[in-house]
């Protein structure tokens, strides 16, 4: 039988729009099928509804495996609190964009999704599409650990630099002091005189650079320095030897006693530089009158080792200064050559590797330091 035109027009377009739906679900399901971004279905009691094979592709394991546990099972465990945290707010009909957290392959490989997430309420089920960003957190931490190791190079070579000019002013002085004790108007050879007075002229240029150094020198850097076992006793032996002329003009009094605790885990350059800013400050603000009295000691207490520096010199007046005495630039008296770095560099070193300093004085009386190291 003959249809009219119209209805048979009618069957056309409705066929016609019956394929193009039947095409359309295909190409869907190819996308899904086919495309390298983890797509998922999820519902909202935790578990996978549908996966797309990129899916266990990435994670190695099977479609059975990956539906019969909850999601959180397969996520990272330092990620699983944040990732429960996040999931709970799309129950509350709220997206979730760019989320990262690491999931666990069945081989035990990490990777990183970033993930973009839209609750459907009414059918109690999240639309989820994920990207691997494992490549870009690898650069991104290659990056940071670059980084890390360049700040750690950067702080050592400007706390050295801080070290050297600091501590290298001490011989500097004691040379400069050579010259002041040299008759020299018994030296008639014209020569000498003037390879003196080079050697003089050169030595003052060298401790103005210092200061100029010094006076630059003004950032606080912490460090993580080696660590050794250190010898007191050779430490200390090191610094006296390049304090020599210091001593003996002063006439300085040192005795030291290890006997009770050697060694200490430090770092041996560091407890160089405390031995020599402690002594020559001890020697430098000792009282006008009275020769200078060193005492250094070692103990182990409460399991903690220690050592004690204990002087005769000008001390401190603790309520005044006792926020001050190791800071940076702080000077307490009018001496040209005080820059107010020593103490600071002492604290720094013992403190930029867990130590402790304490100090108890008074004007006229000394003063006494008490450092404890980290064990």
């Amino acid at each position: 039988m003959d249809l009219p035109g119209e209805d048979k027009a009618a069957i056309a377009l409705a066929n016609e729009r019956g394929r193009s739906v039947a095409t359309n679900n295909f190409d869907l399901e190819l996308f899904f099928e086919l495309t390298p971004d983890l797509l998922c279905v999820a519902g909202f009691d935790g578990y996978f509804k549908k996966i797309n094979p990129a899916v266990s592709k990435l994670l190695g394991y099977t479609d059975e495996e990956l539906f019969s546990a909850p999601i959180n099972h397969f996520v990272h465990p330092e990620d699983q609190n944040i990732t429960q945290q996040n999931r709970e707010k799309l129950f509350e009909d709220f997206p979730l964009l760019n989320f990262e957290n690491r999931y666990v392959t069945k081989s035990g490989g990490i990777v990183w999704l970033a993930w973009t997430s839209m609750p459907v309420y009414s059918e109690k089920r999240v639309y989820a599409i994920a990207k691997d960003i494992t490549h870009t957190k690898k650069l991104e931490e290659d990056r940071n650990l670059l980084i890390k190791d360049l700040t750690k190079i950067n702080t050592d070579l400007k706390q050295l630099t801080f070290t050297a000019s600091h501590d290298l002013r001490t011989p500097v002085g004691n040379l400069l002091s050579v010259f002041d004790l040299l008759d020299t108007s018994k030296i008639e050879d014209e020569e000498t005189l003037e390879f003196i007075n080079i050697l003089k002229s050169a030595t003052e240029s060298l401790k103005n650079t210092l200061n100029k150094y010094m006076d630059g020198l003004i950032q606080k850097e912490t460090i993580q320095a080696q660590v050794e076992e250190v010898d007191l006793e050779e430490s200390l032996k090191v610094v006296l030897w390049s304090l020599g002329f210091l001593i003996k003009s002063s006439n300085t009094i040192l005795r030291a006693d290890f006997t009770q605790k050697k060694t200490i885990r430090f770092n041996k350059a560091y407890l160089e530089s405390i031995f020599l800013n402690l002594i020559t400050n001890s020697v430098k603000y000792s009282k006008p009158g009275l020769h200078p009295e060193i005492s250094i000691t070692s103990k182990q207490n409460n399991g903690v080792s220690q050592l004690i520096f204990t002087d005769n010199g000008q001390g401190f007046d603790m309520d005044k200064t006792r926020d001050k005495i190791f800071g940076f630039n702080q000077k307490f008296n009018d001496r040209s050559d005080s820059k107010g770095i020593g103490l600071y560099l002492v604290y720094n070193h013992i403190t930029s590797l867990g130590g402790k300093i304490s100090v108890s004085s008074r004007p006229n009386e000394g003063a006494e330091f008490v450092i404890s190291f980290k064990d």
